[in-house]
């Protein structure tokens, strides 16, 4: 069965991004700290880490889809049309620009983030869908259709930039699935229980 799956960077402190995040300095100032842990060879997404970063690597690219965020796919330019080689879906309530006609793995959904879930895990067959950007997991976690979060803890403390869990218009209950410490980083992924508000 097919699994929804944040795989997320993130300062002690809740950034994902660091201070002028803007299309010609995606992630922000100082971004790749939060990914050098990987031990990137190549240019992501379409890359080699090395040590604990190419177990992770690999997780990533056994997904069957992508589900990123609007903003997320713009500062990359949609990967060039090639995340892993798989379909990419962007839900946005505005058409693409004319470029994304030369990208056939993009798919943009303009009728929200559970139909665009549902096609990208329609998609993704029996492998999980992998997801990207703050926007659009928080609001898969609104709408019930986020699954797991592979959240990557790095030691270290931003203090400006964007947070992860801004905008969350409740508490959700987690359930720790599995913990790796290492000196870089805690790879802690969890599984959504769902609603506590009530």
């Amino acid at each position: 069965m097919s699994n929804s799956v944040l795989y997320m960077s993130m300062s002690l402190d809740g950034f994902i991004a660091g201070p002028n995040d803007a299309p010609g300095n995606p992630g922000g100032d100082r971004f790749m700290r939060l990914h050098e842990w990987y031990g990137f060879e190549g240019t992501p997404p379409n890359t080699k880490g090395t040590g604990l970063g190419a177990h992770f690597m690999a997780e990533g690219k056994a997904t069957g889809a992508v589900l990123a965020g609007r903003r997320t796919v713009e500062q990359v330019d949609h990967w060039h049309g090639n995340h892993h080689g798989v379909p990419i879906f962007v839900p946005s309530h505005r058409p693409p620009d004319p470029s994304v006609a030369d990208y056939p793995l993009v798919t943009y959904v303009n009728d929200g983030i559970a139909s665009a879930m549902g096609k990208a895990k329609a998609a993704a067959g029996d492998r999980d869908v992998m997801v990207h950007g703050a926007y659009t997991a928080q609001s898969a976690l609104e709408a019930g259709v986020l699954d797991e979060l592979q959240i990557h803890l790095i030691p270290v403390l931003f203090g400006a930039g964007r947070r992860m869990f801004d905008l969350l218009p409740r508490r959700i209950e987690l359930e720790i699935m599995r913990v790796i410490d290492t000196p870089e980083a805690t790879h802690i992924r969890y599984r959504v229980r769902g609603d506590a508000s009530g």
